[in-house]
């Protein structure tokens, strides 16, 4: 068991080395407009200055399309999924015009507001960066002015001056960001209406998060999937000052799945190793007792190492070989080991043959739980029942006087 927890901190250690050389999971939020505004407060003293604050605003309507590359880079005998991408964002900002009617209008800084962009790990961009804002182009730069809604991202002042005193309160935007990360990817639901679109080639996605997809395909070519998310669905409103708000439990996305589940097969396994080694040593018990045979207590010492080392040679073989095969070559080699052990100590044929006959039905008893989710429970309840009867049965044969 401990060994088990060994290799899964190896192969973690080794997704996180990759990946901090290539960049981490990435989470994209935004883009958010942010207006700074002048508002009149009172210190202690009593003296009335004015401070500066910022008035965040959503996306009424925030469509994202995105295309997932993924690849598969080695470390020693571990695969880790990474990934670039190609994201295109679209929708508009709405009700602009007077945005804070309780500020004086000088109060409302429109040629200071800024638009920005929550990115998880900056490592990841791998283009600049433009958005398109309404009839103008603004270019990205790195870091956020506020971190009161995003910690790390890129932002461009943008001047909407003009929109106070326009009838067209709407402000379009769209922008496209190549970005790369590791193993997972996801999307915060600014939008009073979120859409986001993903497609790639990868099989095994897991979808994850506080949203699971409206629509998802899932093939042996790759998948698609389609999220809808209204501001209904979130516990945050469309604007707000300052921090008063958390964004980041409305999270969603998904994880590329490397399927490599050896090791948690290989930890439901050995949850029978005790079972195992009681019912082998039961078995000899039993012969000795019905067939008159003496069996030193060093032999049944050798007999647990040997059912005790199928468990590391399961999960040293499983970590280059799928687990099924390797289960079964652990199981072979196992068996083979002690039947030829057992026909030395029992003296006949006949004994070892049923002692492997016992361990192959209980190995194959094993296998088909750790392949069941569901039923997992019933079948090896089931199982110990009926092992149990066996048991009980055979024991009464037994004069034990």
């Amino acid at each position: 068991n401990s060994l088990i927890h060994e290799r899964k901190n190896r192969q973690a250690e080794a997704v996180e080395e990759v990946s901090g050389k290539w960049a981490l999971n990435q989470t994209l939020t935004g883009p958010v407009l942010s207006i700074p505004y002048l508002e009149l407060v009172k210190d202690n003293s009593g003296k009335v200055y004015k401070q500066t604050k910022n008035l965040h605003i959503l996306p009424d309507y925030l469509k994202i399309n995105g295309t997932l590359f993924p690849e598969k880079r080695h470390r020693g005998i571990y695969e880790v999924a990474v990934y670039s991408s190609k994201i295109q964002i679209e929708g508009h900002f709405s009700d602009l015009k007077n945005v804070l009617p309780e500020v004086p209008r000088e109060d409302v800084l429109l040629n200071k507001a800024y638009v920005s962009i929550g990115i998880s790990d900056m490592r990841g961009i791998e283009e600049k960066v433009a958005i398109r804002l309404k009839d103008s182009i603004y270019l990205f730069n790195p870091g956020v002015p506020c971190k009161d809604i995003v910690e790390s991202g890129i932002s461009t002042p943008v001047n909407i001056s003009e929109l106070d005193s326009s009838s067209n309160q709407t402000l379009n935007f769209q922008l496209n960001i190549d970005l790369k990360g590791s193993e997972k990817i996801e999307f915060t639901p600014l939008g009073k209406e979120t859409e986001v679109n993903l497609s790639s080639k990868w099989k095994s996605p897991s979808f994850d998060g506080n949203f699971l997809p409206d629509k998802r395909n899932v093939t042996d070519s790759g998948f698609t999937a389609y999220w809808k998310v209204l501001h209904l669905n979130r516990n945050y409103p469309q604007r707000w000052a300052n921090d008063a708000y958390n964004v980041n439990n409305a999270n969603f996305g998904l994880k590329l799945m490397v399927p490599t589940d050896n090791y948690l097969k290989s930890d439901r396994a050995i949850k029978y190793a005790l079972l195992f080694i009681s019912l082998t040593f039961l078995i000899y018990f039993f012969m000795e007792l019905l067939n008159g045979i003496y069996i030193h207590p060093f032999q049944y010492i050798l007999i647990g190492f040997a059912l005790s080392l199928f468990y590391i040679l399961l999960i040293s073989i499983s970590e280059h070989l799928n687990f099924n095969t390797a289960y079964v070559i652990s199981t072979v080699m196992t068996i083979t080991l002690i039947c030829w052990y057992s026909k030395s100590v029992l003296k006949e044929n006949k004994l070892a043959l049923l002692v492997g006959s016992t361990l192959f039905i209980l190995y194959a008893f094993i296998f088909i739980i750790i392949q069941m989710e569901d039923f997992a429970l019933l079948i090896g309840s089931l199982g110990l029942f009926v092992i149990l009867t066996i048991v009980m049965h055979y024991s009464k044969k037994i004069d034990w006087k």
